[in-house]
C-alpha cells in the first residue's frame, strides 16, 4: 500500500535514545476503508480509493451515497486514491497504521493554513527599504518598483505582489517516522507538517 489518510492532532516532543528532544507532529492515521479498486482494463489505470472519517448518511450527497452502498461500506467524509503497492486489497478491506511500522521516511501532503490578504514582506519575504532616509517615512514595507515604464509598459506575469496567502496544497518530503502507536492509530513524524489542527493529511510511503 502506498499511503494512508490521516488527521493532524497537534505537536509534541519525544526523547531519543541519545537523550535529544525531538519535536514531532502527532497524526491520527486511519483506519481507512477501501471503497473502490480501479483497474487498467476498466478505468485506464490501477489504484485503490480509500475512505476516512465516517459521516452520517444525511450529510452525504445522493450520488456519493450510491457509491458507498455499491461498495458495501459506510459513508466516509474524505476519499483519496493511492497507486497500487505490494498489498492486494479488495473493496471493504480496512487499512491501518500498521503499514508504516517498518517505514522510516514518509511524504505528507496537506493544505497550508490560510493567512488571508498579506503584503509582500510576509508573503514573499521582502526586506523592505530599511532605514528612513531622504525624507521617506511610510514606505518601509513597500514592494518597490514593478518594472520599467517605457518598455515593456506593463507589469510582467509572475511579479511578486501582495495577495491571498496560504490555503495551498503543500507536500513535505522525507519526514522521519519517530514512532507508530497502532493501538491508538497514531503516527509521530519528526518536524512540522502543513495544515491546522484537525485538518486532513495524505501520508505517502
Amino acid at each position: 500500500m502506498a499511503g494512508l489518510i490521516g488527521r493532524k492532532i497537534g505537536m509534541t516532543s519525544v526523547f531519543s535514545a541519545e537523550g535529544k528532544n525531538i519535536p514531532c507532529t502527532v497524526i491520527e492515521a486511519g483506519p481507512c476503508v477501501v471503497t473502490q479498486v480501479k483497474t487498467v482494463e476498466k478505468d485506464g489505470y490501477s489504484a485503490y480509493q480509500l475512505g476516512f472519517d465516517p459521516v452520517k448518511e444525511k450529510n452525504v450527497t445522493k450520488p456519493m451515497l450510491g457509491h458507498f452502498k455499491k461498495a458495501g461500506v459506510s459513508p466516509m467524509r474524505k476519499l483519496v486514491e493511492f497507486p497500487m503497492g505490494e498489498h492486494q486489497l479488495n473493496v471493504g478491506d480496512v487499512v491501518t497504521v500498521d503499514i508504516f511500522k517498518d517505514t522510516y521516511w514518509v511524504d505528507i501532503v496537506g493544505i497550508s493554513k490560510g493567512k488571508g490578504f498579506q503584503g509582500v514582506v510576509k508573503r514573499h519575504g521582502f526586506g523592505g527599504v530599511g532605514e528612513q532616509t531622504h525624507g521617506q517615512h511610510n514606505r518601509l514595507r513597500a514592494p518597490g518598483s514593478l518594472g520599467a515604464s517605457s518598455f515593456p509598459s506593463r507589469v510582467l506575469p509572475g511579479m511578486r505582489m501582495a495577495g491571498r496567502t496560504g490555503g495551498n496544497r503543500v507536500k513535505v518530503i522525507d519526514l522521519q517516522v519517530v514512532k507508530v502507536i497502532p493501538e491508538q492509530n497514531l503516527i509521530l513524524v519528526k518536524g512540522s507538517v502543513p495544515g491546522a489542527k484537525g485538518s486532513y493529511l495524505i501520508i505517502e510511503d
